[in-house]
Formats: structure tokens, C-alpha cells, sequence
């Protein structure tokens, strides 16, 4: 079955470009992004994980280490990495996991076997310091991911773990937020001093609460 969101993130022990990891311990209490790529030296590949070198920055902002991932081997990895390097302008900064054996890729359900039964798809997993799914997105093959998409997927995530707020459509750090439905008016004065605008009863706005 597919992990789910909620689901207690699974453990595992791997070899990576930067030595041995164990999930759990590697997290500790940051949060973390696991991503999979179909395969090393393929050109989506190499643009998506030299966009990551040069956000890395980003998510050490925001607590999150990111770990990349695929069936490859390390010796693979890392002769593959002076490419990325090259041809993207960066210095890969983050580990890359290897799994020739698809042990991981099994734990996370990254192989889809419609699309190929041999190479992980390009999945995503965001992991709390509780060590819980918070969230997932599958891309196919062909499609590069959005990387700036997923960090502001982690602010929504930080900032709503903290505060009983949502965060609408397209919101970007430091727009309004909605107030939960299960906060009543009065409530939403005290928790929310800053003030909030009801559109309707259950459409209440307010200030990002903690900027």
C-alpha cells in the first residue's frame, strides 16, 4: 500500500555520496525532502539535482535537509556529479542515495511498474521532525520538477503546524492566511491580534501570524 500522509516516514539504512545514512538519525529533528530520479546521466536528472544545489541554501533557511535518491550506485553517483556540476553552474551539496537493490524505492513505493518496473519515478516525500509524511507529489519521467513549488510547500507546512490557519491558493510567505473553521470568532481575536476580514463565516482572513 502507498504511504500516506501521516504515515510514519520509513527507516532505512543506505549508502550515499556522502557516506552511510540512516534516515532517522540524518533528520533528527529537521525536517527533510526525499526525492527520487529515474536514473543518473539523463538530462532532466541532471538539471533537477543541480537546481537543488543552488536552492540548498533555501532549505537550510527553513531546517530541511534534502536527500537525493536513485537505483543507481554510489561509484555511478558520484562520477556522474562533475556533470551536474558543470554543465549547471553549481557544486552538488546534499547526499545522493543509492539503492541498485530498489530496497528503498520498494519502502516508498517509488517504482511504478505501468511507467517501468526497473527505475524509480520522480517522487517527492516531505518528512516532519516527527519523522511523519506530511507530504507527497509524483511527477512522471518526462516532467522536471518545480523545486521552488516544494519550498513553499514547506513554508505552508511549518507555518500551519504552528497555528490553526490554511493557506490559500498560490500563497507565498507573508500573504494572508485563512483562519480554521474549527476557531471561532472570538477565539480568532485572541489567537489572531493582528485582526482578520470574514469574506463569509467560514472564509475569515488574517495577517501571517507570525510576521
Amino acid at each position: 500500500m502507498a504511504l500516506q500522509l501521516g504515515d510514519e516516514a520509513p527507516n532505512f539504512t543506505a549508502e550515499s555520496t556522502e557516506g552511510t545514512i540512516n534516515l532517522h538519525e540524518y533528520l533528527g529533528a529537521s525536517w527533510g525532502v526525499l526525492f527520487s530520479h529515474p536514473k543518473d546521466f539523463t538530462p532532466v536528472c541532471t538539471t533537477e539535482l543541480g537546481t537543488v544545489a543552488k536552492l540548498k541554501g533555501e532549505f537550510d533557511k527553513r531546517n530541511t535537509k534534502v536527500l537525493g535518491l536513485s537505483v543507481d550506485t554510489v561509484d555511478s553517483h558520484k562520477d556522474w556529479v562533475p556533470d551536474i556540476d558543470e554543465t549547471q553552474g553549481t557544486t552538488v551539496n546534499f547526499p545522493i542515495l543509492a539503492d541498485p537493490d530498489h530496497r528503498v524505492a520498494d519502502l516508498y513505493g517509488m517504482i511504478h511498474p505501468n511507467t517501468s518496473d526497473t527505475v524509480t519515478v520522480r517522487s517527492v516525500f516531505v518528512i516532519g521532525p516527527d519523522k511523519k509524511v506530511k507530504l507527497t507529489i509524483t511527477y512522471p519521467q518526462s516532467t522536471g520538477r518545480n523545486f521552488r513549488e516544494i519550498l513553499r510547500v514547506i513554508d505552508s507546512l511549518q507555518l500551519t503546524s504552528k497555528y490553526s490557519v490554511s493557506t490559500p491558493a498560490d500563497w507565498e510567505e507573508g500573504e494572508d492566511v485563512i483562519i480554521g473553521t474549527s476557531v471561532s470568532d472570538e477565539e480568532a481575536k485572541e489567537k489572531f491580534p493582528k485582526g482578520f476580514t470574514a469574506l463569509r463565516p467560514y472564509l475569515r482572513l488574517t495577517p501571517q501570524p507570525d510576521k
